[in-house]
């Protein structure tokens, strides 16, 4: 399945008390991500008619991020099953030490009845 990546760069909002990124900043990462991979893939159609919701999600960290870090985001699609997918995002600093990684299912909801949807071939063939 594709792989889709971006960087970000540690700011100063995304620390907490410890002054290390704070745990539910990883999440917000995930979550951007993933939405960034959807909105580069899918045509402005697809983008219309379907959005995509967080059905659970399972994060764990494993080292410490800090101010001013290059960190890389890379996910992936790892299945499909009916309106769900299953999602990874690795997140890395800048010697690609691996400081958290997370699993989280999405369900792919239909805009206009705002009813879980299958997903379809031409949305799979995308990732």
């Amino acid at each position: 399945m594709a792989t889709f990546e971006t960087t970000l760069i540690v700011n100063k909002n995304d620390l907490d008390e410890l002054n290390h990124v704070n745990n539910i900043r990883y999440v917000e990462w995930v979550q951007d991500v993933a939405k960034a991979h959807w909105q580069e893939k899918a045509s402005t159609k697809i983008i219309k008619d379907y959005h995509w919701v967080m059905l659970s999600h399972y994060i764990e960290y494993k080292s410490s991020a800090f101010l001013n870090d290059v960190i890389k985001l890379k996910t992936y699609i790892i299945n499909y099953k009916g309106a769900t997918s299953t999602r990874i995002v690795e997140i890395y600093n800048d010697t690609d030490k691996l400081l958290a990684k997370s699993e989280t299912t999405w369900c792919l909801i239909n805009s206009e009845t705002n009813r879980p949807a299958r997903i379809t071939p031409e949305i799979i063939d995308l990732f």
